[in-house]
């Protein structure tokens, strides 16, 4: 008997130091840096957020969980 379909769920994270750049244009970035990853629905049902590198800021930023 199976448990739950779908309780392992893809999402995906993003920079959030780049969103900021992006939306106020300070800083001249080439492009948003993203992350796919997976989580169990179960135990994490809020918002994901992770510390990740990012090569566009250079430095390790908190990622966050976006919409698909």
């Amino acid at each position: 008997m199976a448990k739950g379909k779908d309780v392992r769920v893809r999402v995906i994270l993003e920079c959030t130091g780049c969103v900021r750049n992006s939306v106020n244009k300070k800083k001249k970035s080439t492009g948003i840096s993203r992350y796919i990853t997976q989580k169990n629905r179960h135990n994490t049902p809020s918002r994901l957020e992770l510390r990740k590198f990012c090569p566009y800021c250079s430095k390790h930023t908190i990622h966050g969980e976006i919409k698909k």
